[in-house]
């Protein structure tokens, strides 16, 4: 019988797991639920698939966890409990607020200095248009509570409807700190209030914290300093800190998961052994896009994957398939194109790396794990859809498979 043609391309499937707990077996409960998926909903895994876990039930199966306590006392020893600046935060309920109450309990004031018109994964404080019309220069103004106000007023998200400077500074009072809040986008402005810093920032850290440090601070820390070590038996992460982490409950945060590598490889052994397939395996986090609307910046994690096999290395070699339709073989048409098109294909590998190649433009030089766990992040969704894994297939094939 002839062999039919492939007409789907790139699958992506949520696969529904029990809810996992601190102490079970992630690397079994992914591999047995991506097998028994494929057995109930009659597909077939295939070599070169990818499994992707989703970083939130790796940190909870590993218990990796802080308190409130844990994260003060951590800045207690870290900053001296005096005057702490603490700079650059992104506006998030989840993200950071539960991180701000750790770091308040630790200090006696905080000087929350907030980078404006946004935060750094694009939360809006106030408008362009209302910076415009105000005729502020964000990169050399700086702007105090009351200026802001007298400005701007109240400006509450658009999506959560939270004012986020009254709720940071009411929280920072809760926690018995003083507060003193102020706009400014230059990090050595906070010199001019305290030497001891905590900057919030997430893929901008290393270049504020040189420019701290030449500037004259005494401590400069950044959150991925705060929690990289176990405070009284906590939870840690010691390449990230607190970056990555998410609110648990009202005193404590879970913490982006550490020494991964031995899970996705115990992942990929797993599936192999039991299917006789060589797939890859990787954890994600925040995916990496730009949303339209409220224009905010998706990444609030350090990275996409923290951990992933070594076939995920690398960016994509791809060709335009309309820019050869348009251009090498615009005369072509039916299966002459079909033809000529596919045998392009199938010679790039000949050629190495097509960076430069015209017939490459448009294509998407990320890096691999970036674009896969961004469409996996949008898969799995962030609310009760219970899929924390998501089986990617036919992600590298191509129009000749």
């Amino acid at each position: 019988m002839e062999k039919k043609e492939r007409r789907v391309g790139t699958i992506s499937r949520g696969i529904r797991c029990p809810i996992i707990r601190e102490g079970d077996d992630i690397a079994d409960i992914v591999a047995s639920s991506v097998i028994e998926a494929a057995e109930c909903e009659g597909f077939e895994l295939r070599d070169r698939d990818v499994i992707a876990v989703t970083e939130s039930v790796v940190a909870r199966s590993q218990g990796n966890y802080a308190s409130v306590e844990d994260i003060a006392e951590d800045v207690r020893k870290k900053l001296g409990g005096g005057t702490v600046g603490v700079i650059f935060p992104i506006l998030s309920r989840n993200r950071f607020a539960i991180c701000l109450r750790g770091i308040a309990m630790g200090a006696k004031k905080i000087v929350l200095m907030l980078s404006y018109p946004s935060d750094e994964v694009g939360n809006e404080l106030v408008s362009l248009d209302k910076i415009d019309k105000a005729g502020v220069n964000p990169y050399s103004d700086v702007l105090s509570l009351e200026r802001y106000r007298e400005l701007f007023g109240e400006n509450k998200h658009e999506f959560t409807g939270v004012d986020y400077v009254a709720y940071y500074g009411d929280l920072i009072k809760s926690c018995g700190a003083e507060v003193e809040i102020v706009f400014a986008n230059q990090a050595k402005t906070i010199l001019d209030y305290t030497d001891c810093i905590i900057n919030c920032d997430i893929h901008t850290r290393a270049r504020t914290k040189r420019i701290l440090k030449a500037a004259g601070a005494k401590i400069v820390c950044g959150l991925d300093e705060i929690m990289n070590a176990p405070v009284n038996g906590s939870g840690c992460n010691e390449k990230y800190g607190l970056l990555g982490s998410n609110k648990a409950t009202e005193d404590k945060v879970k913490l982006f998961p550490r020494d991964c590598k031995d899970m996705v490889l115990d992942v990929q052994k797993k599936v192999l052994d039991a299917t006789g397939k060589h797939v890859e395996v990787m954890v994600y986090g925040d995916g990496a896009f730009k949303d339209p609307q409220g224009k905010i910046w998706e990444l609030a994690d350090p990275v996409v994957s923290p951990a992933f096999t070594d076939g995920l290395i690398g960016t994509p070699n791809e060709l335009k398939l309309k820019y050869l339709a348009d251009n090498d073989f615009k005369d072509l048409s039916g299966e002459a194109l079909k033809n000529a098109i596919s045998e392009s294909i199938k010679a790039k590998g000949e050629k190495g790396s097509l960076v430069g190649n015209m017939a490459a433009q448009g294509t998407t030089p990320r890096q691999l794990t970036d674009l896969i766990g961004s469409l996996c992040d949008l898969t799995s969704g962030s609310g009760d859809k219970g899929t924390p894994v998501v089986l990617v297939q036919g992600y590298f094939d191509n129009y000749t498979n």
